[in-house]
């Protein structure tokens, strides 16, 4: 239970970091510093996201309560493919391909989580 609470806050947090940074900075402004911070609080933010969806369909589909340490892995791994599809729109290599590639990236580092822990 302390670690649902730890993950609730921290994305909350995130959450307002992101939005003071989107209303009050540019990409100009904010340097190669904000840049990071900028893409470590939307990782923090979408592991929230993906942490309560998978605890959710545990719930609904599943019929399971329990939320086990090796769930977490599942929820860092699947959170980092939004925050690649964001560095990838960055550059402006959006394509089909380029989603592709990281549904499959996410994919294996889902079953190298599954087959190592």
């Amino acid at each position: 239970m302390k670690h649902n609470r730890i993950i609730i806050l921290t994305s909350i947090i995130s959450l307002a970091v992101l939005i003071l940074m989107l209303n009050l900075t540019s990409p100009t402004e904010i340097g190669p510093s904000g840049v990071l911070l900028f893409f470590t609080t939307v990782y923090v933010f979408i592991f929230g996201v993906m942490t309560f969806l998978i605890k959710l369909f545990y719930k609904l589909a599943l019929k399971r309560n329990s939320f086990r340490n090796k769930d977490y892995l599942y929820a860092a791994v699947a959170a980092f493919g939004p925050v690649m599809l964001l560095i990838a729109r960055s550059f402006g290599a959006v394509t089909l391909w380029t989603i592709s590639l990281i549904a499959v990236f996410v994919a294996l580092a889902e079953f190298f989580v599954c087959k190592r822990i």
